[in-house]
């Protein structure tokens, strides 16, 4: 099979063709149609070098089953999928991919493979955010169910502004910079969009709403905290997806925050109990997809993956310049 990876940390990508996997236990084997590039990519391209001399990088996917393993129940051959992956495992810049079916969940109908390839890294982690961190169905203090959400026009923050509006029926507040990213922040359904370029404690204050319970800060973390730990309510919920900076957490303390880690990627890792939740969230969100009250979060194309597509998409993540996300088709 085909397959795109790198060979050095920060080298560029090579193609080679490997043995094609096969299933075993509960592993889906799925001819990858569609992937979409997220930052975890990025960095771990820059910055690890493989151990075996060439990794396939690649989370999201969409793709059909082409085989399952003997203990696999959930999907046959011809199903189509999309995932997320696992970290500890080979990518999907791959024309053939394993992946556990616990978290695996049958793809839109209503949207393309490209399109929907944009959304289950970030869907997941969005969704295990307000529901499963947060616990967004209990308020903080007075029942205040408004969102914070920094990074809005990023990836995460594109589809966890519409999941807290539509599915959590919270009031949201996104952040975003330029012309381009606050008019996509609108439209992913922020009832607010506030500049994070600006000190956030201020440009909060000043739409007269009151503090947030939730924060979600989807990037730069350690750049706003001073800011977040001023504008969150009392009893507040702080959730974090990238690193802190060397933040003074206790900052936090006099208000009792709560401060909620999300990885996506913990249930694989780890091997939790309830892996297979990730497939319940992924089969809900694709009929929230396919009813139309979420949308897909693709602003661009890069064409077909291969060594050099995958290597521009790595570079526009990298640019700071992208909205949502880029995805590549076929190979």
């Amino acid at each position: 099979m085909k397959a795109i990876g790198y060979t050095e940390a920060g080298g560029s990508f090579v193609e080679r063709d490997l043995p094609a996997p096969v299933a075993a236990g509960r592993d889906l084997l799925v001819r990858v149609e569609a992937v979409s590039i997220n930052p975890v990519d990025t960095k771990i391209r820059r910055n690890d070098a493989p151990q075996d001399g060439f990794r396939v990088l690649g989370f999201d996917a969409v793709g059909v089953v082409e085989a399952v393993g003997p203990e696999a129940s959930l999907f046959k051959p011809g199903d189509r999928v999309w995932y997320a992956g696992s970290i500890l495992r080979p990518g999907s810049n791959a024309e053939l991919q394993l992946v556990d079916e616990r978290i695996v969940g049958p793809a839109p109908k209503s949207i393309s493979a490209a399109d929907a390839a944009a959304l289950p890294l970030t869907a997941l982690t969005a969704w295990e955010m307000l529901f499963e961190r947060f616990d967004v169905s209990r308020p903080v203090a007075r029942d205040n169910r408004t969102l914070l959400v920094i990074g809005g026009a990023g990836g995460v923050g594109s589809i966890a502004i519409q999941i807290a509006r539509q599915v959590a029926g919270m009031s949201v507040i996104g952040t975003a910079s330029r012309p381009e990213t606050i008019e996509w922040v609108k439209r992913m359904g922020a009832h607010h969009v506030v500049d994070h370029g600006k000190p956030l404690a201020g440009e909060v204050a000043a739409l007269g709403i009151g503090a947030p319970g939730f924060v979600f800060a989807t990037t730069e973390t350690g750049q706003h905290f001073d800011q977040i730990a001023e504008l969150i309510a009392p009893q507040g919920r702080l959730g974090v997806i990238s690193g802190m900076d060397g933040s003074a957490v206790d900052k936090l303390s006099a208000k009792s925050v709560a401060l909620c880690f999300e990885l996506m990627f913990t249930r694989s890792i780890f091997g939790t109990a309830d892996m297979i939740e990730q497939h319940r969230i992924l089969t809900e969100v694709a009929g929230l997809v396919d009813a139309g009250t979420l949308v897909n979060t693709r602003t661009e194309h890069f064409g077909r993956i291969d060594a050099a597509g995958l290597m521009r998409a790595h570079e526009w993540v990298q640019s700071g310049r992208a909205r949502g996300k880029v995805v590549l088709e076929g190979f």
